[in-house]
């Protein structure tokens, strides 16, 4: 029936537009629905106060939609300097439930852990401990709990990863999605890309789940932890690690009204 509506009116017919999650709030019953929200005091969308990536004639792909910016220290959970895995899949399931795709809360890290141990990925007695997780976990746990499909790219090295960028495009373009990106003992989620494709020249949108202060949009701005980052700097300085290979974790959009 919701199909059927999607096409009588013209709608796309893989985005949930038609649902009571949808429906809009007005007066005590919308400032009911904010106090109860576990998440309301989350960043939304903070990539959209940063300035412009320097690639001289680029074309810019980013993510359809919204997400809210998990980072080291939230929820008052110690994770400095192992949990940014997990919270790159935070703020990629925070976008599955913005674009009203899911309904379910945002996991906390024990709840990954326990998925994982479910599945049989993991030994019971990785509940509760300070184990990284990579593209491979996160892929997991998006198909046990919302049976969203994954595609992931592998390179070989840092150096590499410009050469898929015109593939990174193509996938914001398409998809719209969140991608977490992991490599040595780093992850980070990418928001989007700027792409020169005659010069090769590119840059990569990073919202950059280690920083540790408050949520203050003026202070992660400047700061650099929202930014647009190239693979190597004016100055020289690599972002990605040349002797580290990466995986790139691309969640699909569902086909799903």
């Amino acid at each position: 029936l919701r199909r059927n509506l999607h096409f009588r009116l013209g709608l796309p017919l893989d985005r949930p537009l038609l649902r009571t999650s949808n429906a809009l709030t007005f007066g005590a019953m919308e400032m009911r629905d904010r106090s109860s929200s576990k998440s309301s005091s989350l960043l939304r969308d903070v990539h959209k106060e940063i300035p412009s990536s320097g690639v001289s004639g680029g074309i810019m792909s980013l993510i359809d939609g919204s997400y809210e910016y998990y980072h080291y220290l939230h929820d008052g959970i110690d994770d400095n300097g192992w949990g940014c895995a997990y919270r790159s899949l935070q703020t990629i399931m925070s976008w599955y439930r913005l674009q009203q795709y899911s309904s379910i809360n945002v996991p906390s890290h024990r709840e990954i852990q326990q998925v994982l141990v479910e599945i049989g990925d993991k030994d019971p007695s990785f509940i509760g401990s300070r184990e990284w997780i990579g593209a491979i976990e996160l892929s997991f746990v998006l198909d046990k709990l919302l049976g969203a499909s994954c595609k992931i790219i592998n390179v070989r090295s840092g150096d590499e990863l410009p050469e898929k960028c015109r593939e990174l495009a193509i996938h914001f373009e398409t998809q719209g999605t969140p991608v977490m990106i992991g490599g040595g003992v780093l992850a980070y989620t990418l928001l989007g890309v700027d792409y020169n494709e005659a010069s090769g020249d590119c840059a990569f949108l990073i919202l950059d789940p280690h920083y540790t202060g408050g949520d203050d949009l003026k202070k992660i701005v400047n700061g650099g932890w929202c930014a647009w980052k190239k693979s190597v700097d004016s100055k020289g300085r690599s972002f990605f690690l040349k002797d580290k290979f990466y995986n790139l974790l691309l969640p699909q959009r569902p086909n799903m009204v």
